[in-house]
């Protein structure tokens, strides 16, 4: 089969929407050929990559590259400029789509990323040819809730951003059109499922858009009554992953049984308001502060930890999760966006959304509980051994492959 996809941002060099995109069309390569529309920021990266992938013959990229200052925009989350530009490279997309398209048999049109659902590109409207859009995300809210006691621009960006989410949910033209000429479509969360069921009357498929290769070596550890209880925590300290609700919930288990490891960093006020709660409430002797590290030695304190603590309140699916998985690490967090049902299913325990304080009161009875019951944790690692397959690249790969394969021509 051949499949056109467009997919903004690929490199096999990182993580994020770059690395999602890197993963999914190599490993769909092992399937079928792909004709892959891309940005050109990291076409030396691919070049470099593709030549010692076995699959390289079933890839063909198809640079359309952008000015620096457009792709500083880009890094630069939350300059609203970068649509203005997107929304153009769309349009390019769509000339080099139909040029495409006119020199060659093409079986299936994939928009594959950026994920985000306000920018379906405009490769549906070539007509003919089966249509899939997704993973689709960012169709869920912000609780709100848990911006009380965040600052007045925090609450006001995430109130004003929840409105126009809700607007263009409902009301986008593109977003609507998209969806009616998609054969298929592809939610990276159950809330976006949800969603498209909701207000569009459309079935989805719920395929995570990240997954994990199991190839990182070495198990989390065993819990034994003698051991101190490892908690580990990894990311940027921002207001959507929620480290203040950590140590709290560190203070409120009251314990010098168990320990918070804390992988990341974030701006000096970040920094200096983490460090202030830990010296308020005297649990320094209580925290291991690793600041930035490398992915490896990431997947290496995994290792040597027994529970993964993701306090995150807002984001599509995790790669600090699958990545948990991928070493056998139980995880603790919140019931929601695309990790909660992941957690769920293969390995772990989730909480409800709720208030920040009885947030703190649940996530700090579970661990109370681990602690009195480490055989719980042994148990989740046994049922992350036995599941975690399904959460591979190549497994996932397969799944789309196998939709692609579903549609008529």
């Amino acid at each position: 089969m051949n499949i056109l996809v467009n997919a903004y941002a690929v490199s096999p060099n990182w993580g994020s929407e770059q690395g999602m995109g890197w993963n999914w069309v190599t490993n769909l390569a092992k399937f079928c050929h792909l004709d892959v529309i891309t940005e050109g920021e990291w076409q030396s990266e691919i070049e470099l990559a593709l030549a010692s992938l076995p699959q390289k013959d079933n890839l063909t990229f198809h640079y359309l590259p952008v000015p620096p200052k457009v792709r500083q925009m880009c890094w630069n989350q939350g300059d609203w400029r970068f649509y203005w530009h997107y929304r153009r490279w769309q349009l390019r997309a769509l000339r080099k789509a139909q040029e495409i398209v006119s020199q060659k048999h093409i079986d299936v049109i994939h928009q594959l990323n950026m994920i985000g659902f306000r920018e379906p590109g405009d490769l549906w409207k070539i007509k003919n040819i089966p249509f899939i859009w997704g993973p689709i995300g960012g169709m869920e809210l912000m609780p709100l809730d848990y911006l009380k006691g965040a600052p007045l621009k925090q609450r006001v960006f995430n109130c004003i951003k929840n409105v126009i989410n809700r607007y263009q949910c409902s009301h986008s033209r593109r977003v609507k059109k998209a969806i009616q000429r998609s054969s298929e479509l592809i939610a990276a969360v159950k809330g976006v499922k949800d969603v498209l069921s909701s207000r569009y009357g459309r079935d989805s498929y719920l395929i995570n858009e990240t997954g994990v290769s199991l190839v990182y070596g070495g198990d989390s550890e065993d819990l034994t009554p003698s051991d101190k209880l490892k908690i580990v925590w990894v990311g940027k300290f921002d207001f959507r992953k929620q480290l203040p609700l950590a140590l709290r919930t560190m203070i409120e288990v009251d314990s010098n049984n168990v320990e918070l490891h804390i992988c990341g960093t974030g701006n000096e006020k970040a920094v200096k308001e983490m460090k202030s709660i830990i010296e308020t409430a005297n649990i320094g002797h209580r925290v291991i502060w690793h600041g930035n590290v490398p992915h490896d030695r990431i997947t290496e304190i995994m290792s040597q930890c027994h529970l993964l603590f993701f306090t995150s309140i807002m984001e599509a699916t995790s790669t600090v999760v699958l990545e948990a998985l991928s070493v056998n690490l139980p995880v603790l967090c919140f019931n929601t966006c695309g990790f909660g049902p992941i957690v769920n299913e293969f390995g772990g325990w989730t909480i409800e959304l709720s208030t920040p304080r009885q947030s703190v009161l649940d996530f700090a009875s579970k661990i109370k509980y681990f602690m009195n019951n480490p055989d719980e944790l042994a148990m989740a690692r046994d049922r992350i051994s036995d599941k975690r397959q399904n959460l591979t690249w190549e497994h996932k790969a397969r799944q789309v492959y196998e939709l692609y394969q579903s549609l008529p021509r």
